[in-house]
């Protein structure tokens, strides 16, 4: 009997879903990045509220700025370490298609991962635009892709808490 891509087992999403999601959070990303790269000089700000602005960044490291100042090597390394989590998640996704929280959120960390992927392998580093500030204090800017990994870091934290409450 054919397993039909929608739905495993009568449960849940199916794959298909899934990656549509992953390619929206791509393309959003990308959309974005793609404006601000159109509309900014690298370095340029611009206010939005009292603690937020639209900065473009080039960040060649990973989150904060990890490893930015390393000779390039970290540009192929990132990209072999978001293609190799990539396959991971897509073999996750397809092993627990009736876990929704936890499939929704591993998909939006493959969303972000890859369209981080697609900035290095572009241009050699990661378009940063959101900016945070407080008192004088800015947090790291960070992009659409960033927010979508943290959102799915965040739902697979709260995955394991419901999990866990369950037992």
């Amino acid at each position: 009997m054919a397993r039909s891509t929608f739905g495993a087992r009568g449960t849940g999403a199916g794959l298909a879903v899934w990656l549509g999601l992953a390619l929206v959070v791509i393309l959003l990303d990308q959309f974005t990045k793609t404006l601000i790269i159109g509309d900014f000089t690298l370095g340029e700000s611009r206010m939005v509220t009292s603690f937020f602005n639209v900065v473009r960044v080039h960040n060649t490291g990973a989150a904060f700025s990890f490893l930015a100042g390393a000779s390039g090597w970290q540009r192929w390394f990132f990209v072999g370490l978001g293609v190799v989590a990539s396959v991971l998640i897509v073999w996750m996704l397809k092993k627990h298609p009736a876990q929704s929280l936890f499939c929704f959120a591993i998909t939006m960390i493959l969303g972000g991962a890859l369209g981080n992927v697609i900035d290095r392998l572009l241009h050699g580093y990661v378009v940063d635009f959101i900016q945070l500030h407080y008192a004088g204090r800015a947090f790291p800017s960070f992009n659409l892709a960033d927010s979508a990994i943290t959102l799915g870091a965040i739902c697979l934290v709260l995955d394991e808490l419901l999990r866990v409450r369950k037992s």
